[in-house]
């Protein structure tokens, strides 16, 4: 078998595992996914109808398996099993207590159909791999929300939560109606509209103190979270530039995106580095003054100032102790 006709069975058989794990399958979608033409695409899914397959399609709307067609299990890869150890230990730590349980189970039903020598693979990998977070992604007491809320987004009801805000001593309770969940800078958000404000809004998993799924249907007809998060809000951006000795400057690459960084170069006096910061005068500032007593601003001159202002208010409490 050639080079080419390998390639193009591993493709029909990849479809045709897609076509297995989701009802409806676009054809585009299969093109993106294997960086093939449409017309490609279409070849293969006769051949598929030509061994036997049972494939509907119908016009804009895509391709599924006939109900009630199903294929023994798939063998898997040493490679896409070793994959499972690193997923597992992933979800562990980054989603809520019953997804968690599912997945588990979920990742029991796919080792059962493993080759022993792979199952003894993995087991002699599994306790040598750890993910560890300081981040708590979820209110210790609501141990379901993330389960709660994908089941609010596929049902398309409403949600009501306890909700405290970071400034707030006692929790709200706010109706929403879930457009999208996204993992960002280390949490779990929720895009919804809030029937409170009237408008749509984030809220962090971690300080919701109670979720409950009611039966009260979404009113509205919502937009595609990719939406929201296309559009941000702006605030005015400052430039800033600092200079970092070299030793100092290698610890900053975790956080530096949060400040808006943008380029970095080696100067005669260290690591030059430039921002388009949001906010130089609180969060930039402060972020600066962790490692300020390696590094020198070059502008602007109000957040000079700014840092000034800040350690002579600290030195003012430490006289006062």
């Amino acid at each position: 078998m050639s080079f080419e006709q390998m390639n193009k069975f591993d493709r029909i058989v990849a479809i045709l595992i897609q076509l297995q794990s989701k009802r409806i399958v676009k054809a585009q979608d299969l093109a993106d996914r294997f960086d093939v033409s449409l017309r490609t695409i279409y070849r293969d899914i006769r051949s598929l109808q030509t061994a036997g397959v049972p494939i509907a399609s119908e016009a804009g709307i895509g391709y599924e398996l006939v109900e009630g067609y199903r294929l023994p299990p798939v063998m898997f890869t040493r490679e896409e099993a070793s994959s499972f150890v690193a997923a597992e230990k992933l979800m562990q730590k980054f989603i809520d207590k019953r997804l968690g349980d599912h997945f588990a189970s979920a990742i029991a039903k796919m080792k059962a159909v493993l080759r022993m020598a792979d199952k003894d693979w993995i087991s002699s990998i599994e306790s040598q791999v750890q993910v560890r977070s300081a981040q708590s992604i979820f209110n210790e007491k609501v141990p379901e929300a993330l389960s709660v809320l994908f089941d609010s987004l596929a049902q398309k009801v409403q949600v009501e939560i306890r909700y405290k805000k970071i400034a707030s001593s006692t929790p709200e309770i706010r109706k929403i109606e879930p457009v999208g969940v996204f993992h960002e800078n280390d949490f779990w958000y929720i895009m919804a509209y809030c029937h409170l404000r009237k408008d749509y809004r984030r809220f962090r998993t971690d300080r919701i103190q109670g979720i409950v799924k009611t039966a009260v249907p979404f009113i509205k007809e919502h937009p595609e979270l990719q939406e929201f998060l296309n559009q941000r809000k702006e605030v005015p951006r400052t430039k800033v530039r600092i200079v970092v000795e070299p030793k100092v400057a290698a610890y900053l690459q975790w956080n530096r995106q949060y400040h808006g960084f943008t380029e970095e170069k080696e100067t005669s006096e260290g690591i030059e580095m430039t921002f388009m910061c949001g906010y130089p005068e609180s969060d930039f500032a402060r972020w600066f003054l962790g490692f300020g007593d390696h590094a020198k601003i070059l502008e602007p001159v109000s957040l000079k100032d700014s840092i000034r202002s800040i350690i002579e208010k600290q030195m003012e409490n430490l006289k006062a102790q």
